[in-house]
């Protein structure tokens, strides 16, 4: 955290870090995604002395967005996130298909 930040913005990167390692992030990825968040949250408050146009003018906070970019980017979904979407719904061949066909096959 920046030096100078409140006790607000520490609990709301302990908890951000905390989430992300649940989720299965490594430490340092965990990190920088607590870090960007906060980082991001304090410019949209003013908190910042300098913030982006995206962090500022976003229609919707970094918390509210839930990690909505980085699912559905310019490419969207990796193939391993489709792969695992069909081994959930028990998609049959799926080891031996690629990222289109996973799509295809999961009807995006």
């Amino acid at each position: 955290m920046p030096a100078g930040s409140s006790p607000k913005r520490e609990r709301q990167y302990e908890h951000v870090k905390e989430s992300a390692e649940k989720r299965g992030a490594s430490t340092g990825r965990a990190k920088e995604i607590a870090a960007r968040t906060v980082n991001k949250e304090r410019a949209r408050a003013g908190e910042s002395d300098t913030a982006s146009r995206t962090s500022t003018r976003d229609k919707k906070s970094a918390s509210q967005r839930g990690g909505e970019r980085s699912h559905s980017g310019a490419q969207g979904p990796t193939r391993d996130q489709l792969y695992e979407e069909a081994r959930k719904k028990g998609v049959e061949g799926r080891s031996s298909m690629n990222k289109q066909q996973l799509r295809k096959a999961l009807g995006r």
